[in-house]
C-alpha cells in the first residue's frame, strides 16, 4: 500500500470538548506504523501541523494533553509514535529509516479533508528536531518547521550525552568515530542547504539534553546561505520549559507558523 494511506481509526478520549482524538494505524515504507491524530470540531478546513516526539521507545511519548494544546491553537495534528512504538511494527532507529514514519504521517496529514493541504507546518521537539528538518527537508512546499531544544548533530549527541551511547551505538550500529557516515546522515545541518522552509529554532541555554550548540550550528548554516530562520533563546531555561512558560511560548510559536503562511520569515 501507498505510504500515508489510513489503515485503521479509532476514536480515543479527549479532554477538551473542542477536539476529537484519534489513534490511528498507517501505512510507512511496507510498516504498520501508530500515531495519534487531532481534530478540532469545528467546521471547516483547517492547517495541518506535524507534531514530531522527541526521546525513543517509551522515553518522550507523544502526550495527550500536549497534541490538544497545539490543537486547540486551530490545527489539524498528527503525531507519529514511529515504528515499533504502542503496537506499531518494525524497531525505529533515531532519525534514521524511521524518518520514513514522519514522511509517511505528513502523507496523511495532507490528504485528510479537513486539512488547508496548502497550509502544513511541522514541529519537532529534541530528537523530533531532525525528524522535522528532513521531512521539511524532503517536502519544499511545507510552510515552516518549528524544532524545540532539537538535535542537528547526532555526533555531537554521541559526545554530550554518555548516558545514551549505549543506546546510539545500538541503533546506529557503532561508534560515530567507526561509522561517521551514519552519524552525518543522522545530523540535518549537514543538509541545511536542502532546508526552504523558514525555520524558528527554540532553545534553553541551560539544556544538559541536548545543548544550544545543536541550533546555534544550524542559525549558522542557514545565515551564511541567506536562509529564513529565527532563534528563540531562553539564558534561564533546561531542555523542559516551565509549565506557564511552555504554554505561552507554544502560543507564541503556532502565531508564527500562521504567519509564515502569509509571508517570509526575517533572517535574524
Amino acid at each position: 500500500m501507498k505510504d500515508g494511506t489510513m489503515i485503521e481509526k479509532q476514536r480515543f478520549p479527549s479532554p477538551s470538548p473542542h477536539i476529537s482524538l484519534y489513534k490511528v494505524t498507517y501505512w510507512s515504507s511496507g510498516l504498520q506504523v501508530k500515531g495519534l491524530l487531532a481534530l478540532p470540531k469545528a467546521k471547516g478546513k483547517f492547517p495541518g501541523l506535524l507534531y514530531l516526539r522527541g526521546g525513543i521507545k517509551k522515553v518522550g511519548m507523544v502526550r495527550i494533553a500536549r497534541i490538544v494544546q497545539f490543537a486547540s491553537q486551530g490545527f489539524v495534528v498528527m503525531a507519529p509514535f514511529y515504528r515499533g512504538n504502542e503496537g506499531g511494527e518494525g524497531n525505529e532507529d533515531f532519525a534514521g529509516d524511521d524518518r520514513e514514519d514522519a514522511f509517511s504521517a505528513y502523507e496523511l496529514l495532507k490528504h485528510l479533508p479537513q486539512v488547508e493541504s496548502s497550509n502544513l507546518h511541522v514541529f519537532g521537539f529534541s530528537r523530533g528536531g531532525p525528524m522535522a528538518l528532513f521531512t521539511a527537508m524532503e517536502y519544499p512546499e511545507i510552510k515552516s518547521v518549528v524544532t524545540w531544544g532539537g538535535v542537528t548533530d547526532m555526533a555531537l549527541t554521541y559526545e554530550e550525552r554518555v548516558d545514551m551511547r549505549r543506546m546510539m551505538k545500538r541503533v546506529i550500529g557503532g561508534t560515530p568515530e567507526k561509522y561517521p557516515e551514519r552519524y552525518k546522515w543522522r545530523s540535518p545541518v549537514y543538509d541545511c542547504e536542502k532546508l526552504s522552509a523558514p525555520l524558528l529554532a527554540i532553545h534553553g541555554m541551560r539544556d544538559e539534553n541536548v545543548s544550544v550548540g545543536h541550533t546555534l550550528m544550524m542559525k549558522q548554516c542557514l545565515r551564511e546561505l541567506g536562509k529564513p530562520h529565527e532563534t528563540w533563546i531562553y539564558p534561564q531555561f533546561h531542555h523542559a520549559f516551565p509549565p506557564l512558560e511552555n504554554r505561552m511560548i507554544t502560543m507564541a510559536l503556532c502565531d508564527w507558523m500562521k504567519t509564515q503562511a502569509k509571508e517570509k520569515s526575517p533572517i535574524l
